[in-house]
């Protein structure tokens, strides 16, 4: 480890550990994170034309329901995430040209933040409209998924998006 960097989830041992949230306060707290899914303009032609549809079902209603249940689970997924109470969860995915914009929105009182369960969020509802869309091509592409901002907690944060 380089010296003076002090990692969190790491015991004096060096060990990995989940970090004691015990002494912080409980506030609200928010994040948003985004996601793009690329299609081949045909196949964003093809679900237009089938009111969003593939032959797995409807595409963009199926990940928002998956959406929310990757948040719910994220502390399952991702080892020292601690298991929270999301009081709300939001997910909205637009059409925009070939490509699909996926936003979740997680709002916790809680003692940690809520990053990874909105992260978690949009990666698996991302994931879920490429599984829905496989077979319509396999040039689909999963683009950039991040943080587009967290209130609560030591700081907040927002990252300046382009008009």
């Amino acid at each position: 480890m380089p010296a003076g960097v002090d990692f969190s989830h790491l015991d004096d041992e060096q060990r990995p550990t989940m970090v004691d949230v015990s002494a912080k306060q409980s506030s609200k707290r928010s994040a948003v994170a985004e996601s793009h899914v690329i299609f081949p303009p045909a196949v964003a032609d093809a679900l237009r034309g089938s009111g969003f549809r593939s032959a797995k079902g409807p595409v963009f209603d199926t990940a928002i329901v998956a959406g929310v249940m990757g948040a719910k689970r994220t502390h399952e997924l991702i080892p020292f995430c601690h298991p929270l109470g999301l009081e709300s969860c939001k997910i909205s995915i637009d059409l925009v040209g070939n490509v699909a914009v996926i936003r979740c929105t997680v709002d916790v009182h809680g003692k940690t933040g809520v990053e990874m369960e909105a992260l978690t969020g949009v990666s698996v509802a991302a994931l879920t409209i490429y599984d829905m869309c496989k077979a319509l091509s396999h040039d689909i592409v999963i683009g950039e998924t991040r943080l587009l901002s967290k209130q609560g907690g030591k700081s907040d944060h927002r990252i300046e998006t382009p008009a």
